[in-house]
């Protein structure tokens, strides 16, 4: 492990002489840590210049059935959301690099992070300079028990040197939020009382009293596996319910259709009797006119006959 980095994966220069186990409940700290230096911090807790890019830090994707279920319901429903959009990329708990140069910084894991202008694929990390240069402009963060002050505001210094345009912390133990937006050079806290619809997704956050709630621009709550499974599942019995009725109506409308060409070909039929009759009585109609004639001729008024 180089000098300049601790065994909690904070750079030295910056690291605590102690790291408490508690959130920040206020944003103090966080605000703090933009008036640091540019020390890097880096959460690995070695260097291996073999290996300087190694797909894991060793650590837990999370640390509870909760913030695990909130890390996947965001990022699943994000990946339904822009599923038809082939230049957003999106991943939870991958390794981002920013800088190829690991003395200037380290990687940084968000749990949630979404790269627009990039390709969809597999990665075993997020190496910005082999990604147009890139930076994930969204990133969202799961708070856990473990998480320390000093944690959350270096993640807060990474995302701000580094770009993140939007970034989202949520505490679900204490049903916190916060929203950092970039306004200028810098991610500045922003209000959100009013629910906040996110200016790159598209989606809407809003904090009830009891939990965050998030929609898709149409209006669609997000859902978690469970839900998103049942949701399927109703979807599908009602697609085969819309085919069976679709199906039903086009054999009415064969029916109809057969009836319909019953009734042209009985229409058709009876028009050629009408026809024939008409043809017999102009004939009859044409006889009875030539033996007129010739009664005349012989001297007979064909109007006057005697029995």
């Amino acid at each position: 492990m180089p000098e300049s980095v601790c065994q909690h994966g904070v750079s030295a220069a910056t690291a605590p002489l102690e790291l408490r186990h508690t959130r920040p409940d206020d944003v103090g700290v966080l605000e703090e840590s933009q008036t640091q230096g540019d020390e890097p911090m880096n959460p690995l807790s070695y260097f291996d210049p073999a290996n300087p890019y190694p797909e894991s830090d060793g650590q837990p994707m999370a640390e509870n059935t909760e913030q695990y279920d909130w890390i996947v319901k965001i990022k699943e429903n994000l990946e339904i959301l822009f599923a038809d959009d082939d230049h957003v990329f999106i991943a939870g708990d991958l390794l981002w690099y920013p800088v190829p140069d690991r003395r200037l910084s380290g990687p940084l894991a968000p749990d949630v992070l979404v790269a627009f202008g990039r390709p969809k694929g597999r990665r075993g990390s997020y190496l910005q300079w082999q990604e147009g240069g890139i930076a994930p402009q969204v990133v969202f963060e799961v708070l856990s028990p473990s998480n320390s002050q000093m944690e959350m505001a270096n993640k807060l210094r990474f995302y701000d040197q580094y770009g993140v345009e939007e970034y989202y912390l949520y505490d679900p133990e204490k049903n916190h939020l916060e929203i950092w937006l970039r306004q200028g050079a810098s991610l500045k806290r922003v209000s959100h009382l009013n629910g906040w619809v996110s200016p790159r997704l598209g989606i809407r956050l809003a904090l009830t009293p009891e939990t965050l709630e998030l929609y898709t621009p149409d209006g669609r709550p997000f859902l978690n596996s469970v839900e998103l499974a049942r949701w399927a599942e109703s979807a599908e019995a009602r697609a085969n319910q819309e085919a069976q009725r679709a199906e039903s109506a086009e054999a009415r409308a064969n029916q109809e259709a057969q009836r319909a060409n019953q009734e042209a070909q009985r229409a058709e039929s009876a028009e050629a009797r009408a026809n024939q009759e008409a043809q017999h009585a102009a004939e009859e109609r044409s006889r009875a006119e030539r033996l007129a004639e010739r009664l005349r001729a012989l001297g007979v008024d064909p109007n006057h006959l005697e029995d």
